[in-house]
């Protein structure tokens, strides 16, 4: 019997079925391909990650070391103390170190039988991994039906001049994971099943329904068109089928113009995404400078200190200003609306200052004010915000290399409150400086790229502007300007 000669009831019936099935099976098969991939990633990570803790220690080893450091030294080096077999223990992986030709030098894992590790290694993997850009280069093999990852990167002297070769063979361990998703996938079927009979159920009911009424109601639907706006059907002295069928077209009339409003309201959301994104950040924040403030606390706390109440009152200041800002945030979200508003208080900017830096345990940052007082009207919150983002992102441009400086000024000028904060730090490059107060850009790995694009809209918000100049790999000033009385048409 062909297809297209079955009848629509039984189309219907079949088409149902097979959509469930097939939406299984796919399921099913994106379920299996996504672990797959996901195990995949998860063991290269996991592999970069203890390749990069071993380094470490091995840096550590040879900084340590009386030996001189070259590749002839590596094995007295190592079994010094047994460092490489403490170093496979803690790390529990096994290590192979080769010099620059590929011969053994030493491995942590003794054997009396040679095996694969005391060849020397392929050629043609040494010369792939001299090309790699990270000089670091992984191979895939199979031993005794189990999966292995091998690494292959260079150790270096404090000159970054190759020594020898290290080895990481790394075993793939997916047992615990099949098991989960063979448990899933149990799950998942059980569930389908009970959806396959209910949708036989609804699949036999609803085809029955359909072609039961589709006859007497054609001629009507035979006006419908896509291409133009469809309207509701109006039927009078109508069997009780046909009104059943014409209240179901005309509830996806309605059911129509209903997603046109849904499509207006998901506009609406993507804008609240973003500023949720943004809320997100600026509650961040806070958060890092209470950790650090506490654990300030907790180490300098001694009772018998003559000053420990004024320094307890400061950290609670310096906490309460913080909760205050996350509280804040927190109230705009729950509204629905925008950053907080803008408050006008009189305040010390000079002290304000002086209580946003208190967060930062860092000993190298200088507050410098050039007046002891400075009165201005303005928001604290906003005021802490702008400070802790400008701190923040200069002690994030001080590379670990040099001896770190950053020093923050507070002077007036004219009808303007002056802050500057100055770092010893990377600098912005020529290609990036119209770029760092654009929304998402940044130059650090982590991070949404948001803190200085915020800073600048709350400055020019107040009627105020921000500017900076710098010099690579030298330093870097940002120059925020806000007037001592702001404007009440630029508040939000």
């Amino acid at each position: 019997m062909k297809l297209f000669q079955l009848s629509l009831r039984i189309r219907i019936f079949f088409s149902m079925i097979l959509l469930v099935l097939v939406a299984s099976i796919l399921i099913a098969g994106v379920t299996i391909f996504q672990y797959k991939a996901d195990n995949e990633v998860y063991h290269k990570e996991r592999l970069e990650r203890k390749e990069e803790a071993i380094k470490e220690n091995i840096n550590f080893v040879l900084k340590s070391t009386t030996y001189p450091v070259n590749t002839r030294n590596i094995p007295l080096i190592f079994k010094e103390r047994n460092k490489i077999y403490e170093l496979a223990q803690v790390h529990n992986l096994a290590l192979n170190i080769y010099d620059l030709n590929g011969k053994l030098l030493i491995k942590s894992k003794s054997s009396l039988l040679k095996d694969s590790t005391d060849q020397p290694i392929d050629q043609k993997i040494i010369e792939k991994l001299n090309v790699q850009a990270k000089k670091r280069y992984l191979v895939k093999f199979e031993q005794n039906d189990e999966k292995f990852l091998s690494s292959y990167s260079y150790i270096t002297d404090n000159k970054f001049k190759p020594l020898a070769i290290l080895n990481l063979p790394y075993l793939e361990d997916d047992n615990f994971n099949t098991r989960e998703l063979w448990n899933y996938l149990k799950r998942l079927t059980e569930i389908y099943v009970f959806m396959l009979l209910i949708a036989i159920a609804m699949a036999f009911l609803l085809s029955r329904y359909i072609t039961k009424s589709l006859k007497t109601i054609s001629d009507k639907i035979d006006q419908t068109r896509l291409n133009k706006k469809n309207t509701r059907i109006k039927i009078n002295d109508a069997s009780k089928e046909i009104y059943t069928l014409v209240n179901a077209y005309n509830s996806m009339v309605d059911e129509l113009e209903e997603s046109a409003v849904k499509l207006a309201s998901n506009e609406r959301e993507t804008a609240w995404r973003e500023m949720a994104k943004q809320v997100a950040h600026e509650i961040k924040n806070p958060l890092t400078p209470m950790r650090l403030t506490v654990q300030n606390f907790q180490r300098k706390f001694d009772p018998t200190d003559a000053n420990i109440h004024q320094k307890l009152q400061e950290y609670s200041d310096t906490l309460i200003q913080q909760i205050d800002t996350m509280s804040s945030i927190a109230s705009a979200f729950s509204n629905f609306a925008k950053m907080p508003a803008q408050q006008n208080e009189t305040l010390d900017v000079v002290k304000v200052v002086g209580l946003a830096l208190d967060i930062f345990n860092e000993d190298y940052i200088v507050f410098e004010p050039k007046e002891i007082t400075i009165i201005a009207k303005m928001d604290r919150t906003q005021l802490i915000r702008v400070v802790t983002n400008l701190v923040k992102n200069g002690i994030q441009a001080i590379p670990e290399d040099r001896i770190p400086s950053l020093r923050v000024g507070v002077q007036t000028e004219l009808q303007n409150v002056v802050i500057t904060i100055t770092d010893n730090g990377i600098g912005v490059s020529e290609e990036n400086k119209y770029k760092v107060f654009e929304p998402k850009f940044t130059t650090k790995s982590s991070g949404m790229g948001l803190g200085l694009a915020m800073v600048k809209n709350i400055v020019e918000t107040y009627g105020g502007s921000i500017t900076f100049t710098s010099t690579k790999n030298i330093e870097t000033t940002f120059t925020v300007k806000i007037p001592r009385e702001t404007p009440t048409h630029n508040i939000n």
